[in-house]
Formats: C-alpha cells, sequence, structure tokens
C-alpha cells in the first residue's frame, strides 16, 4: 500500500459520503482488444452499490457483457495548495476520491430498476421524484449495477 494511502485514507462513512454526493464518476470498463475504456457516467450510490443508467446498448454495454469487471472512481478537487515559496513541481492538490473495483451486470428485475431510476431522478432531479416513471422508459433504459469488491478512499489537504 503506498504511504499517502496508510496516511490519507478515507473512513467507509466519508467515502460513502463522497459517493453520495459527487455528482459524476468514471466507469473504466475493457475493450475486446484489452485496452481500457473509460467513461463519465451519472450514478447514484446505493446499499454498497453503484447504479448507472443510460441506452441499452453500446460499447460500456457491450464490453460489461463480455467482461464484467469494472474500476469506478469519483473525485473531489478541493483546491490547490500552492508552496509556499511558489515552486511550480512543490505545487499540490486538496482532494477527495474514492476507487471501487468490482463486477456489472444489468438490472433485470424492474422493481430494482425503477428503484434505482427513482433514486437517480431524487439525486438530479428531486423536483420531479413525484413523477412516475413511465413504463416504455423503466423498459427501455439500461440500468447496471456495480457491485463492490473493494472500495478505497483518500485525501490531501
Amino acid at each position: 500500500m503506498q504511504h499517502r494511502m496508510k496516511t490519507h485514507q478515507l473512513t467507509d462513512r466519508e467515502a460513502e459520503r463522497l459517493l453520495s454526493d459527487c455528482m459524476t464518476g468514471t466507469l473504466a470498463t475493457v475493450n475486446t482488444d484489452g485496452t481500457p475504456y473509460s467513461v463519465p457516467v451519472h450514478y447514484v450510490f446505493s446499499h454498497n452499490a453503484v447504479y448507472i443508467h443510460g441506452l441499452p446498448a453500446g460499447q460500456k454495454i457491450e464490453n460489461l457483457k463480455r467482461y464484467p469487471h469494472i474500476c469506478f472512481n469519483v473525485y473531489e478537487m478541493r483546491g490547490l495548495l500552492i508552496d509556499r515559496e511558489e515552486k511550480p513541481c512543490d505545487t499540490n492538490t486538496a482532494y477527495a476520491s474514492v476507487v471501487i473495483r468490482g463486477t456489472a451486470q444489468l438490472v433485470e428485475d424492474m422493481n430494482e430498476k425503477k428503484t434505482a431510476l427513482s433514486a437517480i431522478v431524487q439525486k438530479y432531479t428531486p423536483h420531479l421524484r413525484e413523477k412516475e416513471i413511465p413504463a416504455n422508459m423503466l423498459k427501455g433504459t439500461a440500468v447496471i449495477k456495480l457491485s463492490v469488491c473493494e472500495m478505497t478512499g483518500k485525501y490531501h489537504a
């Protein structure tokens, strides 16, 4: 483990709070040729899982169907820490980040899918939370569940 991971580790509660507060994350999957594919996503963290929604087809969906192992990251830059002597190489960043390694699966259960989509609506458009999700949208929207195998968080202040 890196020195900073030992000395600047987020607690589980702090990591979960960051996952709840951040508005975007980055999902990394593996392409057919073994290269990484990383894409920004809207998400919600609920019951120790990350839920993502989107189109039911595309590169990330194809990658996940073929190889379900993922990496997911959220990052919050809190500011620059300028060196007192203004040495550019000694400037640092105040930040917090969480990295999740796990597996992904398409959610097929309609109740779980509706619950996940409702949580996403609550997070991003809370003023619409009372609106019913139309059946065709529920059926036509892909929901991906990222199950957490390992979660680490770190910070620098």
